[in-house]
């Protein structure tokens, strides 16, 4: 369960001068999601089970809004130009895939409790519908455990070390929260073997008591977003990780209308028809500046 800090210069959380305090709004979203997981959990150990299911079904849906929002604006810092990941590993593995991860296990989980939500209206025995809410809790965790792993490979070069701290105490938080929520939803599966329980009876105390410091970890994680956000708006946008592997470059050229795109360079140029004569080269594209200077 991630909320994805980043030090890249490529993302636009709000139009216009919007954008910073867009930032901030997403992180603090964030924050708050984490603070309702706690309260539903703790609902759950002092024996209110629908009104602690119900904040925590609050909370995810918050989380899930807030990776959704990170994904938007990371792909909008690209023009949405998903060609560009051929060129930068770390597009896909860490602003792309991250919060695709992320949303997905919140998704799963967001189901997971809302199915045992309506077995325990309902009253009736076990069923499928159970047994999947069941494996949903396990299938999230994974999801958050992977995204967790995939947020570390963000790797800087032009960002100082103070930078990657606050990154690293970003991830470990996440990571060791995702890690408890795993452990505590295998634990939670293998408890029910031998008993016929249905309904809000599957959630087992030691489930609710590893959500409790899972969400608290989650919390720290948070609030170092909070602080890394805050740093990385205060200092020079030029001491910002740019896009790799030409990706920056491209992205400009792209954006002043000088480079097609890959693809339509693709269609253009295929790599293996065979032609008895060689292509002819693509017609120069010459500022409209450079034409002026040439005339004069």
């Amino acid at each position: 369960m991630v909320k994805l800090a980043t030090a890249r210069e490529s993302r636009l959380y709000g139009p216009g001068l919007s954008r910073n305090r867009a930032e901030y709004m997403n992180a603090g979203v964030y924050v708050f999601s984490t603070i309702l997981l706690i309260c539903g959990f703790i609902l759950l150990l002092l024996k209110q089970p629908k009104s602690g299911l119900v904040v925590v079904l609050t909370g995810l849906t918050l989380i899930v809004a807030a990776n959704i929002h990170d994904l938007i604006a990371h792909l909008a810092g690209i023009d949405y130009r998903i060609g560009l990941m051929e060129l930068d590993i770390q597009l896909p593995l860490v602003e792309v895939a991250v919060p695709v991860v992320q949303a997905l296990g919140g998704i799963l989980f967001f189901l997971a409790i809302l199915f045992l939500l309506i077995q325990g209206d309902k009253g009736h025995d076990w069923n499928r519908l159970e047994a999947h809410a069941l494996n949903m809790l396990i299938a999230s965790a994974v999801l958050w455990v992977v995204g967790s792993i995939l947020n570390s490979c963000q790797i800087y070069e032009r960002a100082d070390g103070h930078v990657q701290i606050l990154q690293q105490s970003v991830h470990i938080p996440f990571l060791m929260g995702s890690f408890l929520f795993l452990v505590g939803a295998i634990v939670n599966s293998r408890e029910q073997v031998g008993y016929s329980r249905h309904g809000l009876h599957l959630l087992r105390r030691t489930w609710v008591w590893m959500g409790v410091f899972a969400s608290l970890l989650l919390l720290i994680g948070g609030i170092a977003n909070v602080v890394k956000v805050f740093k990385m708006l205060q200092m020079d946008r030029l001491r910002l990780e740019k896009l790799r592997g030409g990706a920056q470059e491209r992205l400009s050229r792209a954006r002043e209308g000088q480079t097609p795109f890959l693809r339509d360079e693709r269609r253009r140029w295929p790599r293996h028809v065979e032609t008895t004569e060689p292509p002819l080269p693509p017609e120069p594209t010459t500022p409209y500046k450079d034409v002026l200077v040439g005339k004069s």
